[in-house]
């Protein structure tokens, strides 16, 4: 099983899905991994119900990093707000499907660092998380 998600995350990592930024968008987001060089930049728009109707990132890093933005690109389409706000690491964890180390669990979880620091900039809530 370890072996699809493996190329799973290659291709991701080769051939992402939502590579790009968005303009106009509700909500963007940029950050980077100091540890290993990793960054990345999120942006989101919402319809007028507050559910995802385009998002899209670019950046640059390692496969893990890559394939994590583009694997969460794909999870929040259609998703609302509130669904951003509560996904977590187990969620992303779930969709790379392999055991990371503790240096490549940074990486694996840039994306959703971004992610949710801009959905929660976007009303000034705080996350109750950190």
């Amino acid at each position: 099983m370890d072996d699809f998600y493996r190329e799973l995350i290659l291709d991701h990592y080769k051939n992402p899905r939502f590579r790009g930024t968005l303009d106009p968008h509700s909500f963007t987001y940029e950050d980077e991994n100091p540890l290993c060089g990793d960054k990345l930049r999120i942006d989101v728009r919402l319809d007028d119900t507050g559910h995802v109707v385009e998002s899209a990132f670019t950046g640059r890093g390692c496969a893990i990093s890559q394939a994590s933005a583009s694997l969460l690109m794909e999870k929040i389409q259609g998703a609302s707000l509130d669904e951003l706000r509560a996904l977590n690491k187990d969620d992303v964890l779930e969709l790379l499907g392999i055991d990371l180390t503790p240096a490549r669990l940074k990486c694996a979880l840039l994306s959703l660092k971004v992610l949710k620091a801009g959905a929660y900039g976007l009303s000034g809530d705080s996350d109750p998380d950190e």
